[in-house]
């Protein structure tokens, strides 16, 4: 698919219609606004092949797991975020022939998203069988000033004819989900009321007991002016519509203005929903679809102002981060902490919109140097609010006195994954969760959340390390038996290396914050014992006594950090023997043959080494980084990130552009063959990373912000800007000269190329390079 989408700065534009490549473009054409999501579906109707995808955050459906056997501890549904009822419907017909561009014939075609503006356009002529030609011309975007209202603004021209038409503005409820496992309809409509130019649909989720109304309010202008007629109304068991009838002179400009809504009992009473959804759109339609569009436009440009990435030089590279920085915005903006980021976003159903360890690990440090310390602290109070479910799911498996293990997939806090190897063993999890709360720590110099709720996070996560573990005599070490790390292609190992690392670094976190606060702040440590049946020297002594005794495999003869014990059994065969056609082996291998090679999905040594790049040596990092790249297949969308931001920290800045490609256009050139499915969401986070970090160089340590910058040779500049302890840094860094600016009104300690200053309010400090 490379090659489809135009290269554009700020656009992603596709010319031609291929109904081949349809449902890719629906998921990259995607928009939202953090309440709730589109894919890029045909407001007409469309006969081809589509998946059909309205999602709202929080409201998701417990679907019974499918799955041949059962263990203990397995979870009896996997939560989902569900397609909801479809608001963008707008049926089209021309002297009774329907408008279908899988029937019809394209004489023209181009859809823009426009990311600077937040917009999905389309624009489109077809010929029908009589030989009229109709053109289309679509707006459509999720309001970020009023997250409950999408909007579209849907233009019909008749050009070499005049003849009758009908259109029909609808709301349907008759959906279901392409993931649902038993091909079960997760709705249950209880009340529709459809009268002209209003109408809504109120549905209930079933088990799970959401209550949605899907509202909309329509009309139709001719030449900018009202249409004055009544439109018939239509009703059906799922569906409602308002069904207009005119007559449409050749060059005549048809306009379907409608706005639609849902309005929901995730954040309002149930019985107000009916109220509320009427009231929400008659403000819609009182500030009207430019005004509307217009505020919206506005909120979007104050996003890019200070979030922006400028790449100069490439087009392809600039095109690539802007697309990620717009994705993960509409996907999630902080506003309410009951929420949080599914690996696909509002852009499909694959991994049922969940949340997983990504956030922690990949999204955390994005909204944290571009939205602030509060929307930061709310996708870490996420996990704070689902502690005692994090508790109750450690209790399943025999694990006691309040310790937790945070599911690997939930939207509630239960885990969802019903897969042994990843359920039970991908335990790593635990250890990312408790490295954010470092990070968000070490970053904003404050101890507050760390200090009050993180600490109750810390001590549930480092109960569960300490009885995991277990002493081996034959090693006379602390070991960790039977697990996965993130790299799948390696399942129910000894001794992961990463995941051994993980659970004593967080051992060892957990103790140095409770002995702090054991020196400021003993009320705090009184609460922890009274609430938590915290014994400080007993727990502490033992979590010790694992750190200085766990066991970590290591080649002797080569000094390289091994995935697990066993690894160097394997058949050591580079992917660079491995026929390209066998690739992705995922799509191609069988899961023995997988287990079996030495192929690494994303790198679990890796991955530990950018967590705690400060504990290691540059030699120590390049050896490893050497020796496990050539086995790396990045069959993973959260691989290429991390070795990019590694690959500069050794000064290998070719090998990091190349990475940096495979990351930042994974989705728009569908690099893993899967887009159809939905974007990869929080991999787009890496990409940010992979540039801040990466080849700007960016690190936060011992109170002090510093930059070792190096640009691939692709760019001539690169410029960005990040929040530092509530001051806005301006990066901006040449082929020769490297500038840091404080836009804020504090002074900061920065460190460019090692050199340590102070960086007082409006000032900017420049160094060669």
């Amino acid at each position: 698919m490379k090659g489809h989408y135009k290269v554009d700065p700020w656009k992603i534009i596709e010319e031609g219609f291929e109904p081949l490549h349809q449902e890719a473009s629906e998921s990259l054409f995607s928009i939202g606004n953090g309440r709730f999501g589109q894919r890029a579906n045909f407001e007409e109707n469309y006969s081809g092949s589509t998946l059909q995808g309205s999602y709202i955050g929080g409201i998701y459906y417990p679907d019974k797991t499918l799955v041949g056997w059962w263990k203990n501890g397995y979870p009896e549904y996997f939560a989902k975020v569900l397609n909801a009822p479809n608001w963008i419907g707008i049926s089209i017909e021309v002297d009774g022939e329907e408008i279908d561009l899988a029937q019809n014939k394209v004489i023209e075609f181009e859809r823009i998203l426009d990311m600077r503006n937040g917009v999905l356009q389309r624009n489109f002529i077809v010929e029908i069988n009589n030989g009229n030609q109709i053109q289309v011309n679509s707006t459509r975007f999720c309001s970020l000033t009023s997250d409950s209202i999408g909007a579209i603004r849907y233009n019909i021209k008749p050009l070499n004819f005049s003849g009758n038409f009908n259109v029909s503005p609808y709301i349907d409820a008759d959906v279901k989900n392409e993931d649902s496992n038993y091909n079960e309809k997760f709705w249950d409509v209880t009340q529709s009321e459809i009268k002209p130019h209003f109408g809504f649909i109120k549905s209930t989720t079933k088990k799970s007991a959401f209550v949605v109304n899907t509202g909309m309010m329509c009309n139709i202008l001719l030449d900018g002016l009202q249409l004055e007629i009544e439109p018939e109304t239509v009703k059906k068991e799922a569906y409602i519509a308002n069904k207009f009838d005119f007559y449409g002179t050749e060059g005549s400009e048809i306009s379907v203005l409608k706005f639609a809504t849902y309005t929901t009992s995730f954040n309002h009473d149930q019985k107000d929903l009916n109220y509320e959804t009427e009231e929400v759109l008659k403000s819609a339609v009182s500030k009207g679809f430019t005004n509307l569009l217009e505020e919206h436009q506005k909120a979007w440009q104050a996003l890019w102002q200070f979030g922006d990435i400028k790449i100069e030089g490439d087009d392809a590279a600039q095109q690539a981060i802007r697309f990620n920085i717009f994705h993960l915005h509409q996907t999630y903006t902080g506003k309410d902490e009951r929420l949080n980021i599914g690996p696909k976003g509002f852009t499909g159903e694959k991994y049922g919109g969940s949340t997983y360890w990504d956030t922690e690990a990949y999204c955390l440090q994005f909204y944290l140097s571009t939205a602030g310390e509060k929307v930061a602290e709310n996708l870490l109070q996420y996990r704070h609010n689902q502690l005692d479910k994090a508790i109750e799911n450690a209790t399943k498996l025999g694990f006691k006195n309040g310790a937790a293990l945070y599911p690997m997939v939930t939207i509630n806090g239960e885990e969802c994954h019903n897969e042994w190897e990843i359920t039970f063993e991908e335990i790593h999890r635990n250890g990312a969760i408790a490295f954010a709360i470092y990070n968000y720590t070490n970053y904003t110099g404050k101890t507050a959340y760390r200090d009050g709720n993180g600490i109750e996070i810390l001590l549930a996560i480092s109960r569960f390390w300490a009885q995991r573990v277990n002493w081996s005599t034959a090693k006379e070490k602390y070991v960790l038996l039977g697990v996965t790390g993130p790299n799948e292609y390696e399942n129910n190992v000894n001794n992961n290396w990463y995941t051994n690392y993980l659970a004593c670094w967080t051992l060892r976190y957990t103790a140095e914050v409770l002995n702090d606060l054991k020196k400021t702040n003993p009320n705090r440590i009184s609460k922890l014992v009274e609430e938590h049946n915290l014994n400080f020297d007993s727990e502490t002594t033992f979590w010790k006594r694992i750190i200085d005794n766990i066991y970590y495999p290591v080649d002797d003869k080569t000094g390289v950090l091994l995935q697990q014990e066993g690894f160097l059994d394997k058949e050591l065969v580079p992917i660079s023997e491995l026929n390209t056609s066998e690739r992705p082996i995922n799509q191609h291998w069988s899961w023995d043959r997988i287990l079996r090679s030495a192929y690494i999905k994303q790198g679990d040594v890796i991955q530990g080494l950018y967590f705690f790049e400060h504990e290691f040596s540059k030699e120590e990092i390049k050896r490893n980084f050497d020796f496990y790249e050539q086995f790396t297949v990045h069959e993973s969308s959260l691989s290429p990130c991390i070795h990019s931001i590694l690959a500069c920290s050794i000064g290998s800045i070719e090998r990091a552009y190349e990475h940096y490609l495979a990351t930042a256009r994974l989705d728009l050139d569908d690099y893993n063959k899967e887009v159809h499915e939905g974007l990869h969401i929080t991999s787009m986070a890496g990409t940010w990373k992979s540039i801040v970090e990466g080849f700007g160089g960016m690190r936060y340590k011992n109170d002090c912000l510093s930059f070792n910058p190096t640009l691939p040779k692709q760019w001539s500049a690169l410029t960005f800007n990040v929040l530092y302890r509530g001051q806005q840094i301006k990066f901006n860094c040449s082929s020769s000269l490297i500038t840091i600016t404080n836009m804020g009104s504090e002074k900061v300690n920065i460190s460019l190329l090692n050199e340590m200053f102070v960086l007082q309010p409006s000032k900017s400090q420049k160094k060669e390079l």
